[in-house]
């Protein structure tokens, strides 16, 4: 269920991230700025579980930063953290998904959770924001993509239409 889950997630991303491009950014710049503070935040945290998950040191000392980088950057980074997180999902057994990995939070916290709780988090976490970049789409006048598992599925599978 986690790797038709991760598809969903990359899916999602991708139709939050367009609708985002469409921005009227000279009327609407506190929408756009918060669009990608949020994007900003996604990608921060699944670096960070990135390397909590390969045993690697955090890359960033906190879940955001002051200056954000474009939408360009954000959209390559989150695409490929996307496809990170498939791939790694698609090599996970069973025994590897129950391990516990004790960490760190950015704010000195400890922390522990299992590899699949960890890949749970990441899905969770970009569902979270990506409803609160709706709201800013929805406020600059851009339609926002309803991204629903369910409306991911029938587009993906149209045959389950049928019937």
């Amino acid at each position: 269920m986690l790797t038709q889950a991760f598809a969903y997630k990359c899916w999602s991303d991708r139709r939050a991230l367009d609708a985002i491009a469409r921005i009227d950014r000279e009327r609407f710049p506190e929408e756009h700025a918060f669009a990608l503070q949020q994007l900003n935040h996604m990608a921060i945290v699944e670096d960070l579980f990135r390397a909590r998950l390969s045993g690697e040191t955090d890359p960033h000392p906190a879940t955001n930063t002051q200056a954000v980088p474009g939408y360009d950057e954000l959209r390559e980074r989150l695409l490929t953290s996307g496809q990170w997180y498939v791939e790694q999902l698609a090599a996970l057994t069973p025994d590897c998904a129950r391990e516990v990995i004790r960490f760190r939070f950015t704010d000195g916290r400890s922390g522990s959770l299992t590899r699949e709780e960890m890949f749970f988090h990441i899905l969770n976490h970009a569902t979270y924001h990506r409803g609160s970049i709706a709201r800013a789409l929805d406020q600059a006048g851009v339609a926002h993509p309803a991204d629903t598992y369910t409306v991911f599925v029938h587009a993906t599978q149209p045959e389950r239409r049928e019937g």
